[in-house]
């Protein structure tokens, strides 16, 4: 066979190798791939699709280890997302992604693609994209930069889920020095879809048409999966024509237009442009088939002049898909994309070549084996620190003597004045959480959006504790994982599964791989004993900044997704306090911990102690307990206990209801903001009514006045409504 030619040909340097991302032993793989030297299409191809972004190669031999089944799982990871059976004869759809270095970089359009890119991983599969939710973490509110991100990210967010119409109805906002140079936006969507059709992505069928639909190729993104493989330097402000620009109108063309299409029977596999666009998405297809592709470059719609093939299959431009179709359906197909003012293009075939082979104005200019590209791509179990030298280099300080507390209503003031705990209305008034009409509730612990013309209802959530993560990896992936299961029980759901979106620093450091392995370790034990399996995910590595001088790694932050099932929205809890009267029942023990609480670093400036441990035991128990007390309508408002402990709770739920209550002496700090899990308030008019056989349970007090603690509920707000509200208007 002829060596490909291109004609963009430049000699691969070693300097050439280093700036696509690949190590001088990688390089050398990639000459015994191909048995010669790359091209530089071919060697562009190899970089993005061997980044850490698209192969996993640091992470794939831990993610294995994760539980991924149960008998309402219809699909686990492996695809553009996870599908799970809700009944009657319709499934969930659902995937967590991260868009961390380019919202960064440029906040607005790297949040923004971050959405559409998500809501593409759902709809590509058949659903209707119902919901959207999403969890971010920024640096210091004082940084010089932290006000235009946090803006920024908030209107990318904002702008693209409003205008292609899927409601925002859940997430997390939180705040530590530790993300100043590396905040993380995290975006998941959950959609609805007939679990009979379900759409794939694995190319089959020896000359298939395959298909470009959507916007036209242009040079933005270039590399972004690349850029998004490595840590930040100084020249991050460099790597701006590496971000992608949406377009959240198309986007909303483009849903239409392949549910359409899907309801015919022309589609055999279909699949996103994402990272890597159309490298990715052909490669994925054809390994996923066991076939090979050919794409004639000349016929991809380019929406500038003189494009290369190494442009057209490194641009990261937004709104673009990839199908096969049954031979003879193209017209079909075409008139239903032109009618939705979409570019429609046959660009190639499938093959039985198992290579991936491109050419371009009458010469091939690529011809790569895609065992080597997907398969097969490098794979490496990096050293790790064991758990007891990761806690010596964590240098988390004992908490040998709590410190005390002169007044605990002072000190729950500003807890709920602090960044991490200040009402984010500011950040909820800016998305259409009702658009659809379908959402039942935002706000509480978890969204609650009704599956449209039935009874049911998806409860969905995103959760982390990153500072447990970091003083222990093990218990915080397991406190991870337990506290999404708490927010969907909390409203009376039943979880179904999990995805995540797991974010962490270098990996080759071996401190970092003890956060990761640890993290992992603990989050698939809390799954396998909370039947809460993962289904999806997305893994960020290499999230830390040189440019904050002397480098600075982020918190480990393994972000997670959840989504529960109520059979009958009727039945649904929210947390604002309800009735006059009400018992209010704590359920679970009075708290003891104050390690790593929020209390000990918000009124002491401290970080010290280990992480609450989780029992996950009686996670289960409890959660079953508070959904059999919510299903028996003996509930009349529920909320998990978790930042900030008991006080802080009981005061979100006065102030979501705007009724105060008076409580039995709290006893000190610890009974008032410990952190211990697996716990949950609960309000009822009828305790007498409550059985709680082997669950701790005893009445705290009642609902009632227009105080908590002794603090006016007027106080109250005032103080939760002032963080934002005073930072925006500095």
């Amino acid at each position: 066979m002829a060596t490909p030619e291109s004609r963009t040909e430049s000699a691969i340097t070693p300097e050439v190798v280093e700036q696509h991302g690949l190590s001088p032993e990688e390089y050398e793989r990639v000459l015994h791939a191909l048995g010669r030297e790359p091209n530089l299409v071919e060697l562009g191809i190899f970089s993005v699709m061997w980044s850490e972004h698209c192969s996993y190669k640091s992470s794939r031999i831990h993610l294995k280890k994760l539980p991924t089944e149960a008998p309402w799982v219809i699909c686990g990871p492996g695809e553009n997302a996870g599908v799970v059976d809700i009944g009657d004869g319709q499934a969930a759809i659902f995937k967590m992604e991260s868009h961390n270095h380019p919202s960064y970089i440029e906040p607005y359009q790297g949040a923004a693609t971050g959405v559409g890119g998500i809501l593409r991983d759902v709809f590509t599969m058949g659903a209707r994209p119902v919901a959207n939710l999403n969890a971010l973490r920024f640096g210091r509110p004082d940084h010089p930069k932290m006000k235009h991100l946090v803006q920024g990210v908030v209107a990318g967010i904002g702008g693209y889920g409003n205008c292609v119409g899927v409601p925002t109805v859940a997430g997390e906002t939180n705040f530590h020095p530790a993300y100043d140079g590396n905040i993380l936006v995290n975006a998941m969507t959950v959609g609805v879809a007939d679990a009979d059709k379900i759409f794939y992505s694995a190319a089959t069928g020896v000359g298939n048409p395959i298909v470009y639909v959507g916007s036209k190729t242009g040079r933005d993104g270039i590399h972004g999966a690349t850029m998004a493989s490595a840590d930040f330097g100084e020249d991050a402000e460099e790597k701006r024509p590496t971000v992608q620009v949406g377009d959240p109108f198309t986007e909303k063309l483009l849903i239409e237009a392949c549910l359409e299409l899907m309801a015919t029977d022309a589609i055999v596999a279909i699949q996103d442009m994402g990272a890597a666009g159309l490298t990715s998405s052909s490669v994925e297809m054809a390994t996923n088939g066991k076939a090979g592709i050919r794409l004639d470059m000349n016929k991809v719609p380019c929406r500038e002049e003189g494009m290369t093939p190494y442009e057209m299959m490194l641009s990261e431009s937004q709104e673009r898909m990839l199908m096969v179709l049954k031979p003879g359906k193209e017209a079909m197909a075409e008139e239903i994309f032109r009618k939705w003012e979409l570019d429609f293009a046959v660009i190639g075939e499938v093959t039985d070549t198992r290579h991936m082979v491109l050419e371009f104005e009458g010469e091939v200019v690529c011809d790569i084996p895609l065992g080597p590209l997907a398969a097969d791509a490098p794979l490496y179990d990096r050293p790790a620190m064991s758990r007891e030298d990761y806690r010596a280099w964590a240098g988390v300080q004992p908490l040998e003597t709590a410190p005390g507390s002169t007044d605990l209503g002072a000190d729950l003031l500003k807890l709920v004045a602090s960044p991490d705990l200040a009402s984010r209305r500011w950040i909820a008034e800016q998305y259409d959480s009702q658009v659809g009409a379908d959402t039942l509730q935002t706000g509480g612990d978890a969204g609650v959006v009704r599956v449209h013309g039935t009874r049911k209802a998806l409860a969905m959530t995103t959760d982390c504790t990153p500072r447990y993560c970091h003083a222990d990896p093990y218990e915080g992936g397991k406190q991870a994982i337990a506290e999404a299961y708490r927010n969907l029980c909390a409203v009376g759901a039943r979880p179904l599964a999990v995805t995540n979106c797991l974010n962490f620093a270098n990996p080759q450091r071996p401190e970092i791989m003890a956060q990761f392995t640890g993290c992992l370790d603990g989050m698939g034990d809390a799954c396998r004993a909370l039947d809460f399996p993962i289904v999806s995910g997305n893994v960020s590595l290499y999230n830390e900044s040189k440019a904050t001088g002397g480098g600075s790694a982020i918190l480990p932050t393994p972000a997670i997704g959840g989504v529960g099932l109520l059979e009958d929205y009727g039945a649904m809890a929210r947390i604002g306090f309800a009735a006059e009267g009400d018992a209010i029942l704590l359920v679970g023990e009075e708290a003891r911990h104050l390690g790593q609480s929020l209390w000990l670093r918000v009124v002491h400036g401290s970080e010290a102690g280990e992480a609450p441990p989780v029992d996950l035991a009686q996670e289960r128990a409890r959660g079953e307990f508070v959904r059999r007390l919510i299903g028996e309508g003996l509930a009349t408002a529920v909320h998990d206990v978790s930042d900030g402990g008991l006080l802080v709770a009981l005061a979100e739920m006065a102030l979501a209801g705007n009724i105060g209550c008076s409580l039995d002496a709290l006893g000190g700090p610890a009974a008032a903001f410990g952190e211990d899990q697996g716990r949950y308030v609960v309000t009822t008019g009828q305790p007498d009514r409550v059985e709680a056989a082997g669950i701790p349970v005893r009445r705290i007090g009642t609902v009632g006045g227009d105080s908590v603690a002794g603090v006016p509920l007027t106080d109250l707000r005032a103080a939760h409504e002032s963080f934002f509200r005073e930072w925006m208007e500095a």
